[in-house]
């Protein structure tokens, strides 16, 4: 491998894909490499003995510069690489972001591939495990299919990205994601509440549902599979639901098979005995990206700002989530930056979108600004008018009059 690497960093571009077992197992892996030239295609098995050192030697290749390392749809990859093997990337190009920065309706590497070449890349393989061995002349197929194409594929959206003068865009998403890091993997324990129903449910149920993705996941932890393939959300809410006490009545429910009554049944009556001796209490906040609170000025800014990127995303052909998310119109909603210094500051804009757009977007503010301005005096005036035009005729209703003197006196008490 260290004489194919050395080989690869006299390559001006490198395409690479993995494949890993998330699907299958609880602690996912890198199983499977692939790496092609415009002339030579590798696949390298990082689960034989000598795996690890093999993908070392791949060091120096992704940190070049002078190596242009591509990806379609990179950023699974990147994490995977990083987390598993402490790699970092420097010249990166990702086919699938440049599909969504030309607009194309379909993204998936079949459908560019089909659409620019006229081949149907094999599927069946899509959910293979690919921690298992022999790997089969099928799934060896079907992995070398991923990178083949892509060289040739980047340099057609290269051309097209600087036709449609774009290019500059997606290299800020490479460096982007050149630089990302994730945080370490950690068990999150109010991940119950994430569970589709589990908020609706009253504080005993919600007690037995938290005590059975307990248990779930440290099953899944033991056996090394996927909290969903040991027991379904939807089975966890009926059981939280039912709060069965006993294996007769826990055999009802449905996803509950033999199998697992004999290897979890016992263990999932306890866990709801458990549950039922002490109901939840309020439910916590969970740590999760939430939408910025904003005021009545807040708000209106972010429907302006919405009318806006409509008519302009379909004038560039973008879908309106590429060219700004909700949470980026967010934020500028939220904050209403003055400057486009002061948009480079907010982590949510991506800084292709600040530099192209930053002046549309401080003028569209200010003209906001000043029509809810000129909007809320002209209110204020006639919500005056209308108040002192109440005080006259609640006056003339009542039949009081000053007479002169009476006002002369009230006048100069005044004084």
């Amino acid at each position: 491998m260290d004489k194919v690497a050395k080989d690869l960093l006299r390559e001006d571009v490198v395409a690479f894909d993995t494949e890993a077992d998330s699907f299958y197992h609880y602690f996912d892996k890198v199983c499977l490499v692939q790496i092609a030239t415009r002339k030579k295609c590798w696949l390298v098995d990082p689960l034989t003995p000598e795996g690890p050192n093999m993908l070392e030697a791949l060091a120096p290749v992704f940190a070049s510069p002078k190596v242009r390392v591509l990806f379609h749809a990179a950023e699974y990859d990147i994490y995977v690489l990083k987390r598993d093997c402490g790699f970092e990337f420097t010249n990166l190009f990702d086919t699938m972001v440049c599909a969504q920065l030309l607009g194309y309706p379909a993204i998936g590497l079949a459908a560019l591939v089909e659409r620019h070449f006229g081949v149907v890349l094999p599927k069946e393989q899509q959910r293979s495990d690919w921690s298992r061995r022999p790997l089969s002349d099928n799934q060896q197929t079907y992995a070398a299919s991923d990178v083949l194409y892509l060289i040739k594929l980047a340099e057609k959206l290269e051309k097209e990205l600087r036709k449609a003068k774009r290019l500059d865009w997606a290299v800020d998403d490479f460096e982007t994601l050149c630089a990302r890091r994730w945080p370490d993997r950690e068990f999150d324990k109010l991940g119950y509440l994430r569970i589709k129903g589990a908020r609706s449910l009253d504080p005993v149920a919600l007690a037995v549902l938290r005590e059975l993705f307990l248990l779930r996941d440290a099953r899944a932890r033991e056996i090394d599979r996927p909290p969903f393939k040991v027991l379904g959300n939807r089975t966890l809410l009926e059981i939280a639901g039912a709060q069965v006490t006993n294996l007769d009545s826990l055999s009802e429910i449905k996803g509950i098979s033999d199998l697992i009554l004999k290897r979890l049944g016992k263990d999932l009556v306890s866990a709801v005995k458990k549950g039922l001796r002490k109901p939840h209490g309020p439910i916590p906040k969970l740590d999760t990206t939430v939408r910025r609170r904003m005021d009545r000025r807040a708000e209106k800014r972010l429907a302006t700002l919405k009318d806006w990127r409509g008519p302009r995303s379909e004038a560039l052909k973008l879908d309106p989530g590429v060219l700004c998310p909700n949470a980026a119109l967010e934020s500028i909603a939220a904050t209403h930056p003055k400057t486009a210094e002061d948009m480079k500051e907010l982590p949510e804009l991506k800084s292709w979108f600040v530099r192209e757009f930053a002046s549309e977007i401080l003028g569209l503010l200010e003209r906001q600004s000043a029509e809810s301005e000129s909007n809320d005096n002209a209110g204020s005036g006639a919500d005056s008018g209308n108040a002192a035009g109440a005080a006259k005729l609640s006056g003339r209703k009542s039949g009081s009059r000053s007479s002169p003197k009476t006002a002369a006196k009230s006048t100069k008490d005044g004084a």
